[in-house]
């Protein structure tokens, strides 16, 4: 136990300064597309600074509104799907915060054990422990899968809009942000057509959304 908390909190610190080119996501992914011919993972590690204030943005809107106020849980979500569940019958929702996701992403092969869920919420403790709110979103905008072999908002940004990321239009991160829930499925291209109501929502979110990082 001892080895592992000493080497999880080395492993954690590392990236606290390092380029994350590397997730347990991305070997899966490569195992699981083997015989797929002409198939390889892409990603091209880019500053936060490099990147266009607005994908931010949409990330908060889309994904995690209260990125800046909570701790790496977001208690207010969780507690209202559970009066949603418990009032109105609607299905249990994913409520991860992009804390969250960069813990399962960076330190997990986000398979849907228990024991996962545990060690998800082991590293989410300690990121938000060890790295700064900007580092966070940084590591998350590079490592995020935003398509079939698709990793992080530069290697999507030239991917779908053949552009860097510090170049994204607001139309553009909006249906970036709109995909991340079903990455594999959905396509930056043809979201704002195929998902109206999302990209609708996401687009106003976006535009009474502050950029929190000075």
């Amino acid at each position: 136990m001892t080895a592992f908390l000493v080497l999880s909190v080395a492993w954690v610190l590392l990236y606290k300064w390092v380029h994350v080119k590397w997730t347990p996501l991305m070997l899966k992914r490569s195992i699981q597309n083997v015989k797929v011919d002409g198939y390889r993972n892409v990603r091209t590690w880019v500053d936060l600074e490099d990147v266009a204030p607005v994908m931010v943005r949409a990330i908060l809107a889309s994904e995690d509104g209260r990125f800046m106020e909570h701790n790496g849980f977001d208690v207010q979500e969780l507690q209202k799907m559970k009066r949603e569940h418990e009032t109105k019958g609607k299905k249990i929702r994913g409520c991860s915060t992009v804390s969250q996701q960069v813990a399962k992403n960076c330190f997990t092969f986000c398979s849907r054990s228990w024991w996962r869920k545990g060690f998800e919420t082991y590293y989410t403790f300690l990121i938000e422990l060890l790295w700064s709110k900007e580092r966070i979103m940084e590591v998350y905008l590079n490592i995020a899968e935003m398509g079939p072999g698709v990793f992080g908002v530069e290697a999507a940004s030239q991917r779908y809009f053949d552009c860097n990321a510090s170049k994204l239009t607001t139309h553009q991160v909006v249906s970036v942000a709109c995909v991340l829930p079903n990455p594999l499925k959905r396509n930056p291209k043809t979201v704002s057509k195929t998902n109206r109501s999302k990209y609708n929502t996401t687009y106003k979110r976006t535009l009474q959304t502050a950029y929190p990082f000075k």
